[in-house]
């Protein structure tokens, strides 16, 4: 997957001069949803996903989500495409036996938490997830899918990236024109620090907005200084969190998302830390990608999202139990 464009972020003529492909985009969205029924589960269906390109958030919410509901008494289970991997499905996720290539790299890790589907078609996924014993489901980054339909949809945003310049694809980072995506979901979470005043337009949009952050777990290294990798959407993002946790990280290197390591660049790059005198360390999702020869060679950093929220997050999980009920 390619890196984001600069002109992403402003009002720019690069964008302009895309403007009319960007409408062809939003059409094209647009047939497809009208010209799609999707089907409805027997069990409630919550969606997580964003409206731009690349990561805000997703994963780590769908996680955190999915956790929330295993405590209040649920069965979950989680619905992914498997970006990246070679599965159709539906497919049920097994760590001890599917790599990155098989179901993606995200799958894997929501595997920790509960039973994760993969499967082209959703609705498929929903289908052998609810004959499995699934009481409510979780889709992982489904905004923008046709085939299943939602009870209530989360939309992620990166609170100090916003919606770049607020075009359309190729214009801009948007999958899908704003309005259309906000008029589908029920509530909004913001991740990190609100730099555009997100709050204060979509309250206005009669939305719910839940406030979240990213928090790092154990950083490896002793106290050494740190050599930080990572191929995700925003991989600035990793390398600020491990310095507001206090890590010092002497060098980074950033790859495309769901970048796909050969041995030799993971051994280059363990070999330049070791120089350094540095841990060489990557995201969960990054470690993931690697092959078994070279995971040794690089320590994961988990992140997990914590709400602000919680009781009002509750309240909506409660909300959705008593329509179904």
């Amino acid at each position: 997957m390619m890196r984001e464009p600069a002109f992403w972020e402003s009002d720019g003529l690069t964008a302009r001069a895309l403007q009319p492909l960007a409408g062809v985009w939003t059409a094209a969205t647009r047939l497809r949803r009208t010209a799609m029924r999707p089907w409805r589960a027997p069990v409630p269906v919550l969606c997580v996903g964003n409206v731009t390109v690349g990561g805000g958030g997703k994963t780590p919410a769908a996680r955190a989500l999915t956790d929330r509901l295993s405590s209040r008494g649920w069965q979950p289970h989680i619905l992914s495409r498997g970006f990246g991997g070679s599965h159709a499905g539906p497919v049920t996720v097994d760590p001890g036996r599917h790599t990155s290539r098989d179901v993606g790299d995200e799958p894997l890790l929501l595997a920790r938490h509960a039973p994760v589907w993969v499967a082209r078609n959703r609705a498929r996924a929903a289908a052998a997830a609810v004959g499995a014993g699934a009481d409510i489901l979780v889709m992982d980054d489904g905004l923008q899918n046709v085939h299943l339909a939602r009870t209530l949809s989360f939309i992620v945003i990166d609170g100090p990236r916003g919606f770049g310049n607020a075009k359309v694809l190729p214009a801009g980072p948007l999958r899908e024109p704003l309005a259309d995506a906000l008029s589908r979901a029920g509530t909004v979470v913001i991740v990190g620090d609100d730099h555009h005043g997100l709050e204060r337009a979509l309250s206005g949009e009669g939305l719910c907005v839940l406030h979240a952050r990213l928090e790092a777990g154990r950083i490896p290294g002793d106290g050494l200084p740190l050599f930080a990798f990572a191929g995700i959407a925003r991989p600035g993002k990793f390398f600020a969190t491990l310095e507001e946790h206090g890590a010092e990280v002497v060098k980074t290197r950033s790859f495309a998302d769901h970048h796909r390591y050969d041995p030799m660049t993971v051994t280059a790059m363990f070999e330049e830390a070791n120089a350094l005198g540095a841990r060489l360390v990557t995201t969960e999702k990054d470690w993931v990608r690697l092959d078994e020869a070279t995971r040794p060679l690089a320590e994961p950093v988990p992140v997990r999202m914590v709400f602000r929220d919680e009781g009002i997050l509750d309240a909506l999980i409660d909300r959705v139990g008593i329509a179904a009920s």
